[in-house]
């Protein structure tokens, strides 16, 4: 991705409710709980890490048995360190307190509470860039320190790639149209992180990197998934037995199958969803998005624009996905009385720049959403050659009476008009050649009046006829209609 280019926007819950999110997730409320049972009797060790003998006790203050319990208490206990929950008194002696921010579970506003768990998320997520137990136990030496060089480990790769992970699952939920996206298979996670985009058949050596990829993220999105940023489903345990399976007798230290154990079960290769799927949660959304601006992307959500100018309003939304603009305008429109939002937006939908048009579509869309009080704006620029078109189509859908018809100059202005706009919102799109083919049919002499219409797009237009239109007799029409258009312009 790149920092230059504005994401698509992402609708985000209220702050309320993503901090009541926030507190519910594993990781966040097993660290307030731990900070809320740290006392005088505590010790850390000189990485404020609890000491080994704690753990067993911190693992039974939140409930938690089985074999992992101590891993748990034990980053529970460093991400109430991280986030300020708790404070370390003493390095030498490793006494530690109630931290300031412990507070703000309790009386913070949710902009604190989210700030915490930010906080944690960075904890959680440079956990999920490190090596794993084992593979640090096989690169340790005999003096008990690691070679890191054996590990075949870069930190900062392995941070940017997670980092990739994320940005992707971002870009497939902030392009979706409903606030639930679906979950995404991991394989095809994996695939966008490794297969080049101009890849046809991926080779079998990118298969096996893309292989290896899906299993490291297995193993990083378990470990994120307390954290509350992913819904996760894990690979199915038996299609890694399968796998192991299969590189035994590929060794030759199989004993076959239908020995004594009995056949394993037969297992569906087809279902997609035994190899894992992923999806960001609404506050994996607000975390993610918070990283990116940090990084300085451009990451919009739905609402920004609802307290600038209609100008501001009709530039942004140009390139939001359509249930994305019109939840937009619908939140600038609340914010304001309708007959002060049509004067204003009409305002800015004035102009003869190349965004012009899709400014003036934009407006159409906007003032489809404003009811009848608005109709005094709409009369005000029935004379407007730029905006008497438009004006008339929405009092006339109204059932306004005696509304003016327009003349053909202005009839012919806004089919240009129209258009361009449909050009810059969709390009060469089927809706479009359909019109323009209807166009065609209906208007015997529309080439011979078109390329005379007075506006900044009409040889575009006409040349993108041209380009769309079917029947190459009226192709060519359109085509010398445009060349006349544009002497005209004296282009």
């Amino acid at each position: 991705m790149s920092d230059s280019s504005p994401l698509p926007p992402v609708r985000l819950r209220s702050e309320a409710e993503l901090a009541r999110d926030a507190l519910a997730t594993p990781l966040l409320s097993r660290a307030v709980r731990l900070a809320r049972w740290a006392g005088p009797d505590t010790r850390v060790g000189t990485g404020s890490e609890l000491v080994e003998e704690q753990l067993a006790a911190a693992a039974a203050e939140l409930g938690l048995d089985g074999e992992d319990a101590a891993a748990h208490a034990s980053e529970a206990w460093r991400v109430a360190v991280d986030t300020g929950l708790v404070t370390v008194v003493d390095e030498e002696e490793g006494t530690v307190t109630t931290g300031p921010d412990l507070g703000l579970v309790l009386s913070g506003a949710p902009q604190d509470v989210l700030g915490l768990w930010l906080g944690a998320l960075e904890t959680v997520l440079a956990d999920a860039s490190v090596p794993d137990l084992g593979d640090l136990m096989e690169a340790m030496d005999e003096g008990g320190e690691i070679d890191f060089s054996a590990l075949d480990w870069d930190p900062d790769a392995e941070a940017d790639f997670l980092d990739g992970v994320l940005g992707n699952l971002y870009l497939l939920t902030a392009g979706g149209e409903g606030p639930d996206e679906a979950p995404v298979p991991l394989p095809a996670l994996a695939a966008s992180m490794i297969v080049p985009d101009d890849m046809g058949e991926p080779t079998n050596d990118v298969l096996e990197q893309v292989s290896e990829a899906m299993m490291r993220l297995d193993d990083q999105f378990r470990i994120l998934e307390p954290a509350g940023i992913v819904d996760f489903q894990p690979v199915d345990e038996a299609l890694m037995a399968d796998a192991d399976a299969d590189v035994d007798a590929d060794s030759g230290s199989g004993s076959g199958s239908g020995s004594e154990g009995g056949a394993a079960p037969s297992v569906d290769d087809t279902d997609v969803s035994r190899y894992g799927m992923v999806r960001l949660t609404p506050l994996g959304v607000y975390g993610v998005r918070a990283r990116l601006l940090e990084a300085g992307f451009a990451a919009p959500a739905v609402g920004d624009l609802a307290d600038k100018g209609a100008d501001v309003l009709l530039d942004g939304i140009s390139a939001f996905p359509p249930a994305a603009a019109q939840a937009e305008t619908e939140q600038w429109l609340a914010r304001r009385e309708p007959l002060e939002a049509a004067r204003e937006l009409l305002a800015a939908a004035r102009g003869a720049d190349a965004g012009a048009p899709l400014r003036r579509l934009h407006c159409q869309q906007a003032l489809s959403l404003v009811g009848g009080e608005a109709a005094p704006a709409l009369h005000e620029v029935l004379d407007d050659a730029e905006l008497g078109g438009l004006a008339r189509v929405w009092l006339a859908e109204r059932g306004v009476p005696d509304v003016p018809a327009p003349s053909e100059e202005m009839v012919f202005w806004l089919t240009v008009d129209t258009i361009a706009a449909q050009l810059a919102a969709e390009g060469n799109s089927e809706e479009l050649q359909a019109l323009v083919e209807g166009l065609a049919a209906q208007h015997g002499g529309f080439f011979a009046a078109a390329w005379r219409v007075e506006h900044p797009a009409t040889p575009d237009v006409l040349e993108a006829m041209g380009r769309l239109h079917p029947d190459k007799k009226v192709a060519k029409e359109a085509r010398k209609a445009a060349f006349k258009a544009r002497s005209q312009q004296g282009g």
